[in-house]
């Protein structure tokens, strides 16, 4: 092969190389899909959401349903308000409601996983959830744990 085809090679190969890192960048940003801003607002409020961040994925049985819109806190309640944006195509969910937030992948993204309850009534746009399980940071269980141990070792 003349050094005019190896130079070719190389750069498709380099410029394939560029692609597959802009795609895992995106991918890991979550910025592979933009909402158009269509569905309605549900909120719920954690006392803690690790590192949950705007634009997270809220699903239903692993189904992604919508994305965290915008996260504040409330000084009345001592909360993180998370406001949910979900898909237009998803407006049956029962009133009673909960939402977790839960870590998926090997890069530990958080995510809102939501569980329909068996009520009647559907939430409304503007609806706030009541039930609610923040996330669970392993530093805390750790140290949980860790005290424990000490407590046991202590007494005996």
């Amino acid at each position: 092969m003349s050094n005019r085809t190896v130079e070719i090679w190389v750069g498709v190969f380099v410029a394939l190389g560029i692609a597959a890192l802009f795609m895992l960048a995106m991918q890991v940003s979550n910025l592979t899909t933009f909402s158009r801003g269509e569905g309605y607002i549900i909120t719920a409020g954690f006392e803690n959401i690790g590192g949950l961040k705007e634009r997270s994925p809220v699903t239903v049985s692993g189904v992604r349903v919508g994305r965290v819109e915008k996260i504040s806190y409330d000084y009345d309640s001592y909360e993180a308000v998370v406001a949910l944006r979900i898909d237009a195509q998803h407006d049956r969910f029962p009133e009673d409601t909960s939402a977790s937030i839960f870590t998926s992948g090997l890069l530990g993204e958080q995510y809102v996983a939501l569980e329909p309850g068996g009520s009647l009534q559907n939430l409304e746009p503007g609806d706030r959830l009541q039930l609610t399980q923040s996330a669970l940071v392993i530093e805390q269980v750790i140290g949980q744990f860790l005290y424990s141990m000490a407590a046991e070792h202590g007494e005996q």
